[in-house]
């Protein structure tokens, strides 16, 4: 059994699943790999995804401490930006392989 942040696991790879699985999870880390973003930024790069998914899975993701958020209040209008924390860039080859795997797929099989 593995723990993870209060939570069990019955193997490696379904805590690897619990951290980043789902469907906009891996999507905001691919965006997060360039570098910092803003929300509204974020919002552009996937149109398709709620408003309400995109925070709740920003949030499950920096409670994981996958990523961080900071939040500039120097002067209005409030600026926050996510990026990849030190833990979360451990992720980068595995994000970089699914992306690669994605476009395999794409040249090959479509």
């Amino acid at each position: 059994m593995y723990k993870f942040k209060g939570r069990e696991y019955p193997c490696c790879t379904s805590l690897t699943m619990g951290i980043i699985g789902g469907k906009w999870k891996t999507v905001i880390l691919f965006y997060l790999l360039k570098g910092k973003l803003r929300y509204n930024k974020l919002r552009k790069e996937m149109p398709t995804v709620t408003e309400r998914t995109l925070s709740l899975q920003l949030k499950t993701l920096e409670k994981d401490g996958i990523i961080k958020r900071k939040v500039y209040t120097s002067k209005p209008p409030l600026k926050v930006e996510y990026s990849l924390t030190d833990f979360g860039k451990t992720l980068i080859p595995l994000i970089k392989s699914i992306a690669d795997w994605g476009n395999l797929v794409v040249e090959k099989h479509s």
